[in-house]
Formats: C-alpha cells, sequence, structure tokens
C-alpha cells in the first residue's frame, strides 16, 4: 500500500509539517503501520526515546495512532504510538463508548528514525484479539503533531467535524479485506 497525505484539521493549529501515513496486512491479524513526518523539526516537540511500554494520554503530545474497525459492527480500538516508543491500545464498544485497555498477547514493535528533516515511525501489532472479526476492516490513519510552544495540529484521512474528532468513523476509510500484500 503507498502512502497516504493526511490532512490537517483547518481549526487547529497552523500546521509546520506534513504527515505521511500508511497501513499494510502482513499476515493472520498483523497489521504494519508507519509514518512519516517532514518539515522543520526543530520546531516541533517530539518525544525523546525512552523504553518501550504501554503508556496513557499519548495523544497529548506529538503521536502517530490508528483507528481499526473490524467488520459493518460498531466497534473499533484505537492504537497510538509515540516517537518515544511508548504504546497505547484501547478497545471501544461504539463511538466513545466501553473505552477499555485492549489486551495483547505481546506488545507491539515501534521502531523510529529521525532525520534532519524526516521522523518515521513504524509499528507492527498483532490484533489477535480481533482474529474473529469479519472482513474488511476500515482503519483512520491520524497524528498529533506539537509545536515547541504547545500547539497542536491535528492530521487525518478526512476531517469530517468543525472540530478535530479521530474517533468519528466517517474518516476511516482504509480499507483492508483480509488479503495479505
Amino acid at each position: 500500500m503507498t502512502y497516504r497525505v493526511l490532512i490537517p484539521h483547518p481549526h487547529a493549529s497552523e500546521p509546520s509539517a506534513k504527515v505521511a501515513a500508511r497501513v499494510e496486512l502482513e499476515r493472520g491479524t498483523r497489521l504494519r503501520l508507519e509514518w512519516s513526518l517532514t518539515g522543520d523539526l526543530q520546531a516541533l516537540a517530539i518525544p525523546r526515546r525512552s523504553e518501550s511500554r504501554r503508556a496513557e494520554r499519548l495523544w497529548e503530545h506529538t503521536c502517530f495512532e490508528a483507528f481499526v474497525a473490524p467488520g459493518p459492527g460498531v466497534r473499533y480500538c484505537e492504537l497510538n504510538f509515540s516517537s518515544s516508543t511508548q504504546w497505547a491500545a484501547y478497545a471501544f464498544d461504539g463511538y466513545r463508548q466501553g473505552m477499555r485497555a485492549l489486551e495483547l498477547d505481546e506488545g507491539p514493535t515501534v521502531a523510529v528514525v529521525k532525520t534532519a528533516n524526516e521522523l518515521r515511525v513504524t509499528a507492527g501489532i498483532e490484533l489477535d484479539g480481533l482474529a474473529d472479526a469479519p472482513w474488511p476492516w476500515r482503519i483512520g490513519l491520524t497524528a498529533v503533531v506539537e509545536d515547541r510552544v504547545g500547539g497542536r495540529a491535528y492530521y487525518a484521512l478526512s476531517h469530517p467535524r468543525d472540530k478535530p474528532d479521530f474517533h468519528d468513523d466517517a474518516a476511516f476509510t482504509v480499507i483492508l479485506d483480509g488479503s495479505v500484500r
């Protein structure tokens, strides 16, 4: 799958970077996700590498996210990955309803490469809890990019609402049909 350019929300902080993302099914229920953040990285607040572990509230800073809605129902998962290599995974029963930690048999792998003008975050995650979920899966790819003065730009494939809302399934526009590429 090719990169898709994410669009900054028009009513958030002025974006000072460009974000592209992609997702592919590696095998079974294992996803490979990748984000590329380019621009003046010195102007951005980018979390430094730390121990890779589950963490909370990653979306309050620069963070890369995917929303996975299996089949035709209303349940979905939210996956968050930081350049620190910390991560979070949540399950929802419906739109912002029943939020809880998504149980994983093993934590995701998170790799980070930073150059002068690009930050690339790649994550591999096994969603074995969705093994019985019907295909296709609808995916939303998003990012929160914080600048050094605390402003945040919100990037997504589309923004169906006046305020940034990554949980709106109208923006889950990438379709995975269960085929491994």
